[in-house]
């Protein structure tokens, strides 16, 4: 990173600092429902090294962008003025400015091994390796949680997603051996000890390679969708709805929307079920609750596609624990929690099972609980 920033820039950047992608175990769209959630940080990474300038420009150039390098103006950042990838760490920078915080411009060059598109949450990783960079460089002394909710605010206010918080604080809080039991309305989060290798089981991810948008509406509709039931229902958020009361709530709504209830209410009755298997010291019971969790979002949401649905049956049926698709939907990646010796015939079953379909050959790899953000160099 430092000899590419040397190349791109010439001189030398103040440092180095790392932003993982994540996966979610379990709590799909309940963050901006105000519930729960249990993501971990997964190895892959995005790397950015920096440098301060005085000028106020930041200028920003990616490895993977393959373009040259974007220049821009920190006092002329708005919302919309930016496209493609530089609206993420331009957004960042955006928000930063927003909160108050004085600050000027950097010499960014950034490079991830977070696949893009695959429902890792790319963006988030970009976002929070940016933060953190920032908050180094121009001394801001701000916690990783609030520079997590800096970074939705990023992606909420400039780049036009209407995310809830998870990803950005899985990226910033997480560590290594542990998922991060999140609490979005109280802003709480908790290490969960999670190391499935440790207890002879493996978990999978695999890229379907159908790529998804979070930008696209898709997404945006399904959040105004909850956020209207819980005004028809009197309720500042779905999360405030207990699962016995689901029957009461579905003889007062239209019946197209009780669906979303219905997933989001039983979504977070399975983190707390997952949390207290972790507890318990017994991640092997997570997998029935994946496979559920997977059938809620196919059926109720309705925010799975076919290669998901292939890898999790076929996963299933070739000995795993439990499968479900992560991340915001229509696309993306599917996770598998398996016994250690069954992993590679599930991964080989996988990948039959896509070349007989006529699918794109998925990218299957596994994954083990990483460290959140922090500098590294």
């Amino acid at each position: 990173m430092k000899e590419a920033f040397r190349r791109i820039y010439g001189g030398h950047p103040e440092g180095v600092w790392a932003a993982p992608g994540r996966v979610n175990l379990i709590g799909e769209h309940t963050d901006y429902n105000d519930g729960f959630a249990l993501p971990i940080a997964i190895p892959q990474h995005t790397l950015v090294a920096a440098r301060r300038r005085r000028d106020g420009r930041l200028r920003l150039h990616s490895a993977q962008g393959g373009g040259p390098v974007i220049d821009l103006h920190v006092a002329q950042l708005t919302p919309g003025a930016v496209t493609t990838w530089a609206a993420y760490p331009a957004g960042v920078v955006w928000a930063l400015r927003e909160a108050g915080h004085r600050l000027g411009g950097a010499d960014l060059h950034i490079d991830s091994t977070v696949p893009a598109g695959a429902g890792l949450s790319s963006s988030a990783a970009l976002e929070c390796a940016v933060a953190f960079a920032y908050n180094d460089l121009y001394e801001l002394n701000l916690s990783a949680p609030a520079l997590a909710l800096i970074c939705q605010r990023a992606e909420n206010g400039f780049a036009g997603v209407p995310c809830g918080a998870m990803d950005q604080l899985a990226s910033a809080c997480c560590t290594a051996g542990a998922a991060l039991h999140l609490d979005l309305r109280a802003g709480a989060h908790e290490q969960v000890p999670f190391a499935p290798e440790a207890q002879g089981m493996s978990l999978l991810v695999v890229d379907t390679r159908v790529k998804h948008d979070l930008g696209d509406g898709a997404y945006a509709a399904l959040r105004t969708g909850c956020e209207r039931v819980a005004r028809l229902l009197g309720l500042e958020a779905l999360r405030d709805l207990a699962p016995e009361d689901l029957s009461r709530a579905g003889k007062a709504l239209p019946a197209h929307l009780l669906p979303l209830v219905r997933h989001v209410v039983r979504e977070n009755a399975r983190v707390t079920d997952a949390v207290s298997q972790l507890r318990a010291g017994r991640p092997a019971a997570l997998g029935p609750i994946l496979t559920d969790g997977h059938a809620s979002l196919r059926d109720d949401f309705r925010i799975s596609c076919a290669e998901s649905d292939l890898v999790v049956d076929t996963a299933l049926a070739h000995g795993a624990l439990g499968a479900r698709m992560t991340g915001g939907g229509f696309g993306g990646s599917v996770i598998v929690l398996a016994e250690e010796g069954r992993a590679e015939g599930i991964s080989a079953a996988v990948t039959t099972a896509f070349r007989a379909a006529g699918y794109q050959v998925p990218h299957v790899f596994p994954i083990t609980p990483a460290a959140g953000a922090r500098r590294i160099a």
